[in-house]
């Protein structure tokens, strides 16, 4: 640890101490320009030449959103795709149709895991609401259930979208962070779901069972209740601007409202979901059995880019909508237009417009702080200080997603300061880093995240009470995905 080293780091800490200020403080300023700021500064005070540093920032900036931008772009159309042909509605509904009351919060949280394979946490929510709100009602109104209903049915939902948001790619933060650390896609959807499947089952049902009896007043407005489940109409679930929860997403939704779908097949819903994710997982089945020189193997790995498994998945699904709208109009009801469809899918790419410039900004400071000679100093003092790299970025990830009250910018910076750690990337460790960074940016979800208040106010609950459930629920998530992948990094 040379004196140049200490410099380096030191500079490190005043970048971050800048960018939480920057977002934080009076002047409010967007994560993506402070991040763009504190990338200038920080090539700057590191003696990056000039030249160099927009270079860095350019190549930072524009190869991050080359890997990411055009395959969320894809995913954000197909999960309103989903949500406007009533696929989503289609498979939430199958799943709990005539189960056990026992059983209910196990198959809530299913239909979450599915659902949010495709959706942002918010847009998830949204979605889930009138299922959760009508199967609940049924409950209170049949009796015997220990506690609050809505906490017992909504627990294992937000702990499944959440996981899935923070862990699993095709969602933007970890695929941002597989793409920064150079990570395997399908062993990073592998070790996800492993990872997953625990914390999804102990944060979401087992908790549920335990905190429900100990809020018993929780419930939302009559009118709400309502609204989800008897109107004809009902708010259209949007993504919304960058900046806070589970996938950095703000939380301000669109007032449209756009009438309920029906018609569409069970099974094509569940296939429109599984679609890119399939893709993936063969590509990897075919880089690990096939020759290189198989056709076959040349064919499934091209399926399986990110890129061509969403737009596999969006085309899809965009049957699915096409064959749900010739279902309705032979019922009787209003088919849904090409406009409209058009206009959905306009509005989704306006909601996720913001995303993209914080992942962009994410990437250009990645790319200073390994130009600029900090990543390596960095590795030295981790190597020196023997860290161990996923618990690591697991803390920084939590920290930044804490005080910026931005999972986006955890995810990003975080990437960015550990990258450096696992040299050229790949390989397990490369794939658990990513698990452990998505889990770190989802816990400790408070007030400074929009996620916290769309729960509360969609449930009825005070501040203890959302503190109870959806703070709690994903600082669980969050511990738990980190304690899976230090389990498995035994492995590595």
């Amino acid at each position: 640890m040379t004196a140049h080293t200490w410099w380096l780091l030191l500079i490190l800490t005043v970048a971050i101490a800048a960018l939480i200020y920057l977002i934080n403080s009076r002047l409010r300023v967007h994560p993506f320009v402070a991040l763009i700021l504190v990338s200038v500064g920080t090539g700057i005070a590191a003696g990056e030449p000039a030249a160099k540093l927009a270079e860095s920032i350019e190549e930072g900036a524009g190869g991050t959103l080359g890997d990411v931008g055009v395959t969320l772009a894809l995913g954000a159309m197909l999960g309103r795709l989903l949500s406007d042909s009533g696929a989503t509605d289609a498979i939430a509904r199958a799943l709990v149709a005539r189960a056990e009351p026992r059983r209910l919060p196990w198959l809530v949280g299913a239909a979450a895991f599915v659902i949010g394979v495709p959706m942002f946490f918010e847009v998830g929510l949204i979605v889930l609401l009138p299922l959760i709100f009508s199967v609940a009602r049924r409950m209170e109104e049949q009796g015997g259930t220990k506690g609050s209903p809505y906490v017992l049915l909504g627990v294992p939902a937000i702990a499944s979208l959440s996981t899935l948001h923070g862990m699993l790619p095709p969602h933007p933060g970890p695929l941002t962070a597989m793409t920064g650390l150079h990570a395997d896609l399908g062993l990073t959807l592998g070790v996800g779901i492993v990872c997953a499947v625990p914390t999804v089952i102990l944060a979401g049902p087992v908790y549920a069972r335990w905190i429900a009896p100990r809020l018993p007043d929780v419930a939302p407005d009559a009118e709400l209740v309502a609204q989800f489940t008897g109107a004809e109409r009902q708010p259209a679930p949007a993504v919304a601007t960058a900046g806070a929860g589970a996938s950095g997403a703000s939380g301000a939704h669109t007032s449209a409202d756009v009438p309920r779908r029906t018609g569409v097949p069970t099974g094509l819903a569940v296939a429109a979901v599984l679609v890119p994710v399939v893709l993936m997982l063969l590509r990897t089945l075919a880089e690990t059995v096939l020759d290189e020189s198989s056709g076959l193997g040349a064919a499934l790995v091209f399926a399986g880019e990110p890129l061509v498994a969403m737009l596999a998945g969006f085309v899809f699904a965009l049957g699915v909508t096409m064959v749900g709208s010739a279902r309705a109009a032979r019922s009787g009801h209003s088919g849904r237009s090409g406009e409209e469809t058009r206009a959905s899918l306009t509005d989704s790419l306006k909601s996720i417009a913001a995303i993209l410039l914080i992942i962009g900004g994410g990437g250009a400071f990645k790319q200073v702080l390994q130009d600029s000679g900090i990543g390596d100093a960095i590795a030295s003092a981790a190597e020196g200080a023997h860290i161990n790299v996923i618990l690591l970025g697991w803390l920084i990830a939590l920290l930044l997603s804490l005080t910026t009250g931005s999972a986006t910018v955890g995810i990003v910076s975080a990437t960015g300061i550990v990258a450096p750690l696992i040299g050229d990337g790949g390989g397990l460790e490369a794939s658990l880093l990513v698990v452990a960074i998505g889990a770190g940016s989802l816990g400790l979800n408070y007030v400074n995240h929009a996620g916290f208040w769309l729960v509360k106010e969609s449930f009825g609950m005070d501040l203890t009470q959302a503190t109870k459930t959806q703070t709690a629920v994903q600082t669980l998530v969050s511990v738990l995905g980190l304690v899976m992948a230090l389990l498995l990094s035994v492995f590595a």
